[in-house]
């Protein structure tokens, strides 16, 4: 992995901007939105994201593969050893809904591995970056995550917590899983977690974010994540303070495995 061309991060960060600023003009007002499946939402926003990065993330890198929750996948981005990850609206139900809970996710994978990430909030007014090696940053402060070394009391962003779980605290979230992973990286959170298999646009930037901050990032099971996989697809996410992660992997082991079977 070569390190990025200072230059190059700049303009990702500035297209990522553009793409918050587009979102932005058009979050609260009227717009097409449908459900791509039951209880997948998608609006004409999401594509019209979608459509400018695309042209634009092209034209910085016309050589990286693509892969996107709003474009249909090509598996030729499995011969490209770069790709762009991107979701234009990470947390579009509370786009719909008029909440700030949202970002712009762009990330640039090398070999498997993120190497640039950026998420653009506007509705949070925060634009939060990771670049490998370099480490995490929120409006220009450097992200640190929290120190903890007891499972109990951990904060996890949570709308409510499972009987098993009651011994941990909730705090606010939003619906977008980058920016609570982000919370992590910021030492707003201690735990997130998802049990389920996810998509890699969901993640790659909020993973480099929170790598990058010291966060300890595997998948539910406490393996290795890897990018621009065939399917696109990881086994949930597991992002801790680092001396809580062991003790979540085997809290959670039970309820990861039940799961994890298709």
């Amino acid at each position: 992995m070569t390190s990025l061309d200072p230059h190059l991060a700049q303009q990702i960060a500035a297209i990522a901007a553009d793409a918050g600023r587009l979102a932005m003009d058009r979050w609260q007002t009227d717009f097409k939105r449908w459900e791509k499946s039951p209880g997948n939402p998608v609006c004409a926003v999401d594509l019209e994201v979608d459509a400018m990065l695309r042209v634009r993330l092209n034209d910085l890198l016309p050589d990286a593969g693509w892969l996107s929750e709003e474009t249909i996948d090509n598996a030729a981005r499995l011969q490209s050893d770069r790709i762009w990850v991107v979701d234009p609206i990470d947390g579009t139900r509370d786009y719909l809904r008029g909440r700030p809970g949202w970002a712009v996710s762009i990330a640039l994978v090398e070999h498997g591995q993120p190497v640039f990430g950026v998420l653009d909030a506007p509705a949070r007014g925060e634009v939060w970056t990771a670049e490998a090696g370099k480490g995490a940053w929120r409006n220009g402060q450097r992200l640190h995550t929290a120190e903890r070394s007891e499972l109990a009391g951990a904060r996890v962003p949570a709308d409510q917590l499972p009987k098993v779980d009651q011994d941990l605290t909730m705090v606010a979230k939003p619906n977008s899983i980058a920016l609570r992973i982000a919370m992590v990286a910021a030492g707003e959170a201690d735990l997130v977690a998802t049990l389920r298999w996810g998509h890699e646009w969901d993640l790659a930037a909020a993973v480099l974010l929170a790598r990058e901050a010291g966060t300890t990032v595997t998948d539910a099971l406490g393996g290795a994540l890897h990018f621009n996989t065939p399917a696109g697809e990881a086994f949930g996410v597991l992002a801790t303070a680092p001396g809580i992660h062991a003790a979540a992997v085997d809290r959670l082991a039970e309820r990861a495995a039940a799961s994890v079977k298709r």
